[in-house]
């Protein structure tokens, strides 16, 4: 397995050339990596054109969900977008928390900052901004934002326990997060979870959806549910130029599923929980 530094460089260099794709070529592969389908196949983005705020020029069409839709933005709101792309998410966040919010998208690839900021600025959005920085280390500072949205991101980092940690440190107490992510219930098959161009096709680096809740509730959120799930079907096409004939059958026929999910948690306003390092445990 790669460490988790390559993991990364190689999602920065694939996510550099997505920024300069177009949204067809994006959701026809995985994420925008990978060989294209010879059909167009909407693998794991879902639609967003009904929702308030959509900028077309904004969406590569990179996400697994609609976590925007599910969280609960009030006017007013102070919304950090993790992995922001081109701005979708955080454009449809600014529609629902107003002029009188703020939006903060962060993203760790400079050509996709670039491209988000180029869309807020022909649009005269002055308070959405996007900085550059790792999500699981944001430039951001503690207890400032009530709510927190992502959509097919964490699947792409290594370390998804310090994002997570990040995301309570940054969050106000009683504050929220609600992302969009893939998750497995099985596993998969050593041609998909071993190459590189999988893992920034956001499947490889999906860790099993009871594990990944187990970090959200170790971490100290409460409330957590599973606002929708929907299964990711992968076509032949795809999984031929990581699978012979007979893999495919198997891992179409076996267990194995992969899944994206939109889950919900809230910060305590009290700390319930003996953090570490706090000195208490």
């Amino acid at each position: 397995m790669k460490t988790e530094a390559a993991l990364k460089q190689i999602v920065k260099e694939k996510y550099s050339e997505i920024a300069l794709q177009d949204k067809e070529t994006n959701m026809s592969s995985c994420c925008g990596a990978g060989e294209c389908s010879t059909e167009i196949y909407n693998i794991m983005s879902d639609d967003y054109t009904s929702l308030k705020g959509y900028n077309a020029d904004a969406d590569l069409g990179l996400g697994c969900g609609l976590p925007t839709q599910f969280a609960k933005i009030k006017m007013g709101d102070v919304v950090i977008d993790l992995g922001s792309g081109a701005g979708n998410d955080c454009f449809i966040a600014r529609h629902e928390t107003g002029e009188t919010g703020k939006v903060i998208g962060v993203d760790f690839t400079p050509k996709m900052i670039e491209r988000a900021r180029m869309n807020a600025e022909v649009r005269g959005f002055n308070n959405v901004e996007f900085r550059e920085g790792d999500i699981e280390h944001m430039p951001i500072t503690a207890n400032v934002a009530d709510v927190i949205v992502s959509n097919c991101v964490l699947n792409l980092v290594p370390n998804k326990d310090g994002v997570f940690k990040d995301i309570y440190r940054v969050l106000k107490p009683g504050g929220h997060f609600s992302i969009s992510d893939v998750v497995l219930e099985g596993a998969l098959p050593d041609g998909l979870r071993k190459d590189a161009e999988m893992y920034a096709g956001c499947v490889s680096g999906a860790i099993q959806k009871e594990v990944y809740l187990e970090l959200i509730k170790s971490n100290g959120f409460e409330n957590i549910s599973i606002q929708k799930e929907k299964l990711i079907v992968i076509p032949d096409d795809i999984l031929k130029n990581y699978l012979d004939a007979e893999q495919i059958q198997s891992f179409k026929s076996g267990n194995t599923g992969i899944f994206s999910i939109t889950v919900y948690a809230k910060k305590p306003f009290t700390e319930n929980v003996c953090k570490p390092g706090s000195g208490c445990c």
